[in-house]
């Protein structure tokens, strides 16, 4: 097998394993955040929302992605009438952090060795230089939003996420639980 059929191959999981995740009202968010992962999470969010509005978990477990496809499951997790817990497994990190602040604080959990990971946004751009002045401008734009997102999470100020993010931030469980990023750090199912 080449390393290009290794990234993509996904291992079924079976229907199944697929009706009990629907039971038990589990979403999991493993790997990069795409439009394709949005989609897959947005639908059965409002499949679940629709079955009942019984509690809905969400893992996560991302070293980040596309930030629009991340704005999609986050306000899809506000926008359906079910309580959403978030739970991080692994890392959070960029746009995986996003989804995770979706929820208040107390609704925020995560596995002990759990890692976090805050940042600017990036981009590429290629072109004409007007092209490129948008694309900054839009991506200036973005950071600003993602700052007051997190300031509000968190309880941290704009200016203080602005300059924790200036460059990679990376926190351990404990780190965020401090931060105000997470609610409770949790070791067993029983304690959602």
């Amino acid at each position: 097998m080449s390393d290009e059929d290794e990234k993509t191959t996904e291992l079924p999981l079976g229907k199944e394993a697929e009706a009990n995740l629907f039971k038990s009202r589990s979403i999991f968010i493993y790997g990069g955040i795409t439009q394709e992962l949005a989609h897959k999470v947005c639908a059965q969010l409002a499949a679940l929302a629709a079955a009942s509005d019984d509690d809905i978990r969400i893992f996560v477990n991302s070293p980040g992605g596309h930030v629009e496809s991340g704005d999609s499951i986050h306000d899809m997790i506000g926008f359906i009438k079910p309580k959403v817990w978030i739970i991080g497994t692994g890392w959070v990190a960029s746009a995986g952090a996003l989804i995770y602040v979706s929820v208040p604080k107390e609704q925020r959990l995560c596995l002990p060795n759990t890692r976090f990971l805050l940042h600017q946004p990036s981009g590429g751009t290629r072109g004409m230089v007007s092209d490129i002045e948008i694309q900054a401008r839009e991506i200036i734009k973005m950071n600003a939003r993602l700052n007051a997102i997190f300031a509000k999470a968190t309880g941290q100020s704009i200016e203080k996420i602005a300059a924790d993010t200036d460059r990679d931030y990376w926190l351990s469980a404990e780190e965020a639980k401090t931060y105000g990023l997470v609610g409770k750090i949790i070791t067993s199912q029983s304690e959602i």
